[in-house]
């Protein structure tokens, strides 16, 4: 759990520093994070972290096509 909590950090510093208002798909959070340095396998791997920490209610994933995440807190 300790290196998927260290990949969720990642992601939301990322997200958080972008200043990402709207739901975002794994794609654009991908891409988001290349541009910041933060490397990541795919977009599956940012959707698997995120999809874990939906169960704890951290993040809301919005079930469309194709699905989109969001933060329910933000940190600052």
């Amino acid at each position: 759990m300790r290196v998927r909590q260290r990949d969720f950090d990642r992601i939301r510093a990322v997200l958080d520093e972008a200043d990402a208002e709207e739901p975002l798909t794994a794609r654009e959070i991908l891409d988001l994070l290349d541009e910041h340095g933060e490397e990541f396998d795919s977009a599956h791997r940012v959707a698997t972290v995120l999809g874990r920490h939906a169960q704890s209610g951290d993040v809301e994933v919005i079930r469309d096509q194709p699905y989109r995440y969001e933060f329910t807190e933000r940190s600052n």
